[in-house]
């Protein structure tokens, strides 16, 4: 069974204009289109063109999906600006939290619920522009005193006497998420130091990621946040896979994003939206990891797979190079299917084109022939 599916992308205001539209030869809808998601989130479910009676996938993963939901989804994400700075739980995190706030009597709907519901929200991304650029995850705290200290600003004094050891880092990290006194003076240190500093080429990633912060948030703590911080650069096929508990921010670029569905984000700045700091503090590793780069598998020249360990996720791009030959695909279960360039042809389900998509709702073995390029995503 194939049910061709479409949708609008989200007009979120750090959204490109062009990235989306450009990629899957849409029209441009002539202000900021975000996130094009494809499943059945209640958020924003893909609606059924053809192959259901229901209109969306939300309806038809209620009643015909295990437990009534589609457990994972699928977006086009295209940042112009800065995302906010966030983390998400683990499953017994968001499990708890949920029904805590249900007994509080928290509506879904406030803008002050951390969590709309009980399931995690593990995510990769896959680049599709070149840059991509990310924040995601602290670095070794003795990297960042060096970096800061090397502007020499007597403001900095207060962070700098915090930044001992890499324990420090949940204590200083929650100190400057919660404003307290002193931490506006830092942001403007590290602020007014950004073009002074803009020359030196070892410190080029992460000054960069401050001009662009304080271009689009200023005065936001977010900021000194982000020193603390990887900055990482992906090229078209790179990745990045963040667990539970990694506090990042997309910051530029086009990319696939394939995650559990749920919209539990717990924030830590960047943003004009609720910041609950206990919460936060509660859900977030604060401890320094290696970047957190996804390395695809290569069944075939032409594919790659990506699939995190021990998550229930797995994205398969699928280049020209390999489809005009063919290729056998066997999904094990629901699939949700992309077509980013050409058109393929999915076995006797007919043609997806550039910009079409269409989910593949039982298992099956799937002949895939074409000259185009898609992406295959599934739980």
């Amino acid at each position: 069974m194939l049910i061709r599916i479409t949708n609008t992308p989200r007009p979120y205001a750090w959204g490109s204009t062009t990235a989306i539209a450009d990629l899957l030869g849409t029209e441009p809808a002539g202000g900021p289109e975000a996130e094009l998601w494809l499943g059945a989130h209640p958020g924003s479910p893909a609606r059924v063109v053809e192959g259901a009676v229901e209109d969306d996938l939300a309806q038809w993963a209620a009643v015909h999906a295990p437990g009534g939901r589609l457990p994972f989804l699928l977006k086009v994400l295209a940042a112009s600006a800065p995302l906010s700075l966030q983390a998400h739980p683990t499953t017994e995190q968001a499990r708890a939290g949920f029904e805590r706030e249900n007994a509080a009597g928290v509506p879904i709907d406030d803008p002050a619920r951390n969590y709309k519901d009980p399931f995690a929200k593990p995510e990769l991304l896959v680049a599709l522009s070149d840059p991509f650029r990310a924040l995601c995850g602290f670095r070794p705290v003795a990297d960042a005193r060096a970096d800061l200290a090397a502007l020499d600003d007597a403001r900095l004094a207060p962070l700098l006497e915090r930044l001992t050891d890499d324990d420090a880092l949940p204590e200083v990290v929650a100190w400057l998420i919660a404003r307290s006194p002193g931490v506006d003076a830092i942001v403007q240190a590290i602020t007014d130091n950004v073009a002074a500093a803009a020359d030196r080429p070892d410190r080029r990633d992460w000054l960069d990621t401050v001009a662009r912060l304080s271009a689009h948030h200023p005065g936001d703590p977010g900021i000194a946040v982000s020193a603390l911080m990887r900055t990482v650069v992906l090229r078209p096929g790179e990745a990045l896979y963040l667990p539970a508990g990694n506090i990042h921010a997309y910051l530029e670029g086009l990319g696939l994003e394939l995650m559990e569905a749920s919209d539990n984000v717990l924030r830590g700045g960047l943003t004009p939206k609720h910041v609950d700091v206990p919460e936060l503090m509660r859900v977030l590793d604060a401890r320094p990891l290696p970047p957190p780069l996804l390395e695809p598998e290569h069944p075939r020249p032409g594919i790659a797979v990506y699939r995190p360990e021990g998550v229930p996720l797995s994205l398969t791009v699928m280049e020209a190079a390999a489809l005009i030959e063919g290729v056998d695909a066997r999904l094990d279960g629901p699939a949700i299917i992309l077509c980013l360039d050409g058109a393929v042809t999915l076995g006797e389900h007919g043609e997806l084109r550039r910009g079409e998509s269409a989910l593949v709702a039982e298992e099956q073995a799937l002949r895939i022939v074409g000259t185009g390029r898609i992406a295959i995503a599934s739980s």
